[in-house]
């Protein structure tokens, strides 16, 4: 069979914004693991941005929760100009985020057919 050169198929941003830790454990975090573990999507992206970025590395439990997040296949990032804003860019990439500015990359997942659930 030849191979193609389709580009991969959009999947599931979970754009994580709220700093209730009840919100974070209970839906951001839960759906975007579960969602890699029982395959609803091929593709999931946990993105940390606002006051999201300052309460996981703020919150040890939370931490652990990311961390399965990641082993489950999720990919972390996090929005540089609210870490750097919160100062807890250095902590975010010890967590395993990907630290960068997210305006551009939350615009491309938009225009390209993501799907984003924002919490």
């Amino acid at each position: 069979m030849a191979a193609t050169n389709r580009p991969e198929a959009p999947g599931l941003v979970v754009l994580w914004t709220s700093g209730d830790p009840e919100a974070a454990r209970l839906m951001a975090l839960m759906y975007a693991k579960n969602s890699r573990l029982n395959g609803w999507w091929d593709r999931v992206i946990l993105v940390a941005w606002g006051p999201a970025s300052r309460l996981v590395c703020a919150d040890a439990g939370l931490q652990a929760e990311v961390a399965e997040c990641a082993a489950a296949g999720v990919r972390l990032r996090a929005c540089k100009a609210c870490a750097d804003a919160y100062g807890v860019g250095a902590e975010l990439e010890r967590l395993g985020f990907e630290v960068v500015y997210m305006g551009e990359p939350l615009t491309r997942y938009l225009k390209d057919g993501w799907k984003v659930l924002s919490v």
